[in-house]
């Protein structure tokens, strides 16, 4: 093997480590309880570690939490929470130029955050979307809210909480859930618009029948982008909770709305930014390829179904096998255990 050669087989076995290192990060927890905060665009910021992925606008009127992860991780959380508040509203910031009046609007509160409010100390968090109601999306709820403050209509001591209506009926436990964890406030039907927050409206979208009938989607309009929850996953196939509401058309209606609501930047790469509930940031692209092979899974079952196959079958037959080495490496949520979920949602007889 030449000199040259030998260089490049090294190169390229350090970035597949590397690559596979940040793969599994998106599964496991960091080492120690540390808690990774990312800035996706703007003023908005995810925070990975905590169990499920958490997003963060941070601004004039406070803190805005989509999610808090779980309950053994809220004090960390709520401490990274605070350490960013400080960072972002104390840290003086370049004034933008102008560049035409879509560029200069003077409400965009974003933009011009250090140079025109920033306060000497952290805002405080006033409020907590929760996608879901599940253990590793709401845990740290009750920690946060007890430290956040309400102002404006919801003025009060506490964050408030708001959430789909049918989300805290799917918790693991309803009867064991904090009362300071409960929502303050619950939304039916496709939407809730929260108005504007820290300078940009934020919309919380429904989406129903997918991980659970509870989901939600929060859409931050000024800064392009979407916090998905569970509904997009990019750490392991898709939990599908058939109990609690859930179906594989469901997950792949939501990536479909998902794709029709963000907008592209080039060949589908850019553009809006999505945050799933597990795993890396991603964009159109990664969930047009998240969604194509749901849907490829979901008729692949569909089709052993209809020769009559049941669901041992269907299990030997492995037909996960070749998006195992992407997405089938959590213990906790195995390919067998994806392809019963889909068996089940679309075999509504029941028959095994």
């Amino acid at each position: 093997m030449s000199d040259r050669l030998a260089v490049l087989v090294t190169i390229v076995a350090v970035f597949l480590t590397a690559f596979d290192g940040v793969f599994i990060a998106g599964q496991q927890p960091r080492p120690g309880g540390e808690i990774r905060v990312l800035p996706p665009r703007g003023n908005i910021f995810m925070l990975a570690g905590g169990g499920a992925n958490i997003v963060a606008s941070v601004g004039r009127d406070g803190v805005l939490l989509v999610d808090t992860g779980t309950a053994e991780m809220g004090e960390k959380v709520l401490a990274a929470v605070r350490e960013l508040s400080r960072q972002v509203t104390s840290s003086p910031m370049r004034q933008q130029s102008c560049v035409g009046l879509v560029h200069c609007q003077w409400w965009d509160g974003s933009r011009f955050l250090g140079t025109t409010v920033s306060p000497p100390a952290p805002r405080p968090i006033i409020g907590i979307i929760n996608t879901s109601f599940d253990p590793d999306h709401m845990g740290g709820n009750a920690a946060i809210v007890n430290a956040g403050r309400s102002y404006g209509a919801r003025e009060g001591e506490g964050a408030w909480v708001i959430t789909h209506e049918n989300a805290p009926k799917r918790a693991a436990q309803p009867s064991l859930v904090p009362s300071a964890a409960l929502p303050t406030e619950t939304y039916f039907g496709t939407d809730k618009k929260l108005n504007f927050v820290n300078g940009e409206g934020v919309v919380v979208w429904h989406r129903p029948t997918a991980h659970t009938d509870g989901d939600s989607v929060v859409q931050f309009r000024g800064s392009e982008v979407l916090a998905a929850g569970d509904v997009l996953n990019m750490a392991n196939y898709p939990v599908i909770d058939i109990e609690k509401g859930g179906s594989v058309q469901g997950i792949v209606d939501a990536a479909n709305w998902i794709l029709d609501m963000a907008v592209v930047e080039h060949m589908m790469e850019g553009g809006t930014i999505i945050v799933p509930g597990h795993g890396r940031i991603t964009d159109s692209a990664d969930v047009a390829y998240y969604r194509d092979m749901v849907t490829i899974v979901r008729d692949r079952v569909r089709e052993m179904i209809k020769r009559g196959m049941t669901l041992p079958q269907i299990k030997a037959a492995k037909l996960t096998r070749d998006y195992d080495p992407r997405f089938g490496r959590n213990p906790s949520w195995t390919p067998d255990m994806f392809i019963e979920a889909v068996y089940r949602s679309l075999n509504t007889k029941g028959k095994e």
